[in-house]
């Protein structure tokens, strides 16, 4: 009774597409066959060298070397490039493995209804049912693989350059190879006075930074949000219009002319101080007025976002409840604090955690604004404003200390990801929904 799709199982685990063509699959069978042969082609000369290259990540270095009189450049391995190539060849080893699986699921799956008496669907059968009942999984197949090669590839690959030495100016290949060290990394960050220093202040300032920017454009936001849904404002679509302009604007232009305005020799706001006798302020030069300016002109940016999403939740929420308030007496202050609030806080809490998330990697304001500056003398290759994603950025471009900065990648993914799962799930939304699936 289970004569064929056992046979069919065995044939396409030990050949790929074999168990098809047993199941009188003939195109199928081919195809796989073809994939079979196509993988072998590349995996035979390639698999054992990404292995080899992930694990000891090169073992002869670049140099010159004499023959007779001449010296002659000999090449040496890239540790870098025996890293990217061998986790690709990996990735491509465990699609194949995966669709080897599928193809002995579909011949144990055919061979099944072979025993009960079906016929296995043709080519033409197939195909008609993968872009029909199976489109959607079809047209998610290629962004999946983008995803997969783009984004979780170099997230793996960004991970394992936190436990190498790949860094300027000891190792950096082809001239030096780059070692795995374990650990060393994080220790060396957290108890070197020189980095731990570095890391202990950016890190509080990321934090303060992230709570200040969040609090003041969401509170900043649904101020003005109200301000404009206020029963007698004239000229409603007027005053929206308004204070979404800085968010229309690209974010680009924006901060830098909010740069030029601030700059303290020849920016329009110091000149304009001068004119009601006051004098200069070190915008962006001085530590604490360089925080200050950054989170004005966070403000100036991120406000408009807050208003349009809370201007959404103000509009539905139901007139009755505002009437049946008044009727029981209630106050404005008493109906925003029992009606207002938690119904925009119910529906804007995950978007507020998204947002708090986002200033703890808000790149471009810190910047494009002060480059991270002023300058911070006992800080490694950062400034005052920096926050751990601009050190970030600095440690790679600038200074090529590769293995640090992925090192502090981890550190904000862990810190994001845990802040935002542990808060969301704690949010009445994400209860309530929970509760209704």
């Amino acid at each position: 009774m289970k004569r064929h799709r056992s046979t069919a199982a065995i044939f396409s685990l030990l050949v790929m597409g074999l168990g098809q063509l047993y199941n009188r699959q003939f195109i199928k069978g081919l195809i796989m066959l073809a994939v079979e042969a196509a993988a072998l082609m590349y995996f035979i000369p390639n698999l054992g060298r990404a292995i080899w290259g992930i694990v000891t990540l090169g073992e002869k270095t670049q140099g010159l070397e004499k023959i007779g009189k001449i010296s002659v450049r000999v090449e040496g391995d890239h540790s870098i490039f025996l890293l990217i190539s061998g986790l690709i060849t990996l990735f491509l080893f465990i699609l194949f493995i995966i669709i080897y699986i599928m193809n002995i699921r579909d011949a144990y799956r055919n061979g099944k209804q072979r025993d009960e008496g079906v016929l296995p669907a043709s080519f033409r059968q197939t195909l008609a049912y993968v872009t029909d009942r199976n489109f959607p999984h079809l047209m998610l197949t290629l962004p999946a693989l983008g995803v997969l090669f783009l984004t979780i590839m170099p997230i793996i690959f960004m991970v394992m350059l936190a436990f190498t030495n790949y860094a300027s100016p000891d190792h950096i290949p082809p001239a030096k190879l780059v070692d795995w060290v374990g650990f060393q990394t994080f220790a060396n960050l957290l108890t070197l006075k020189t980095w731990s220093h570095t890391f202990i202040g950016v890190f509080t300032w990321t934090i303060i930074w992230a709570v200040i920017a969040t609090v003041t454009t969401y509170f900043g936001g649904l101020l003005v949000a109200l301000l404009i849904e206020q029963k007698g404002i004239r000229f409603k679509k007027l005053w929206r219009t308004l204070f979404i302009i800085p968010y229309a604007i690209p974010q680009l232009i924006s901060l830098l002319v909010m740069r030029n305005l601030f700059n303290g020799q020849f920016g329009p706001i110091n000149q304009y101080l001068g004119y009601f006798g006051m004098g200069k302020l070190p915008w962006l030069t001085d530590p604490f007025w360089a925080k200050v300016t950054v989170i004005l002109v966070n403000m100036w940016v991120g406000i408009p976002v807050s208003m349009v999403l809370i201007l959404g939740v103000l509009t539905a929420i139901p007139k009755d409840l505002y009437e049946a308030a008044d009727v029981d007496g209630a106050t404005g202050i008493q109906k925003f604090r029992i009606i207002t609030i938690p119904f925009v806080l119910f529906s804007t809490a995950p978007i507020l955690i998204t947002q708090f998330a986002g200033n703890i990697n808000n790149f471009n304001v810190i910047f494009l604004l002060t480059n991270g500056d002023p300058v911070k003398g006992d800080y490694q290759f950062a400034g005052s404003t920096d926050l751990l994603v601009t050190w970030l950025y600095k440690l790679t471009l600038n200074n090529s200390q590769f293995n640090m900065a992925s090192a502090i990648g981890i550190i904000i993914f862990i810190i994001v990801a845990t802040f935002s799962i542990y808060n969301y799930r704690r949010t009445r939304s994400f209860k309530e929904e929970d509760m209704i699936q």
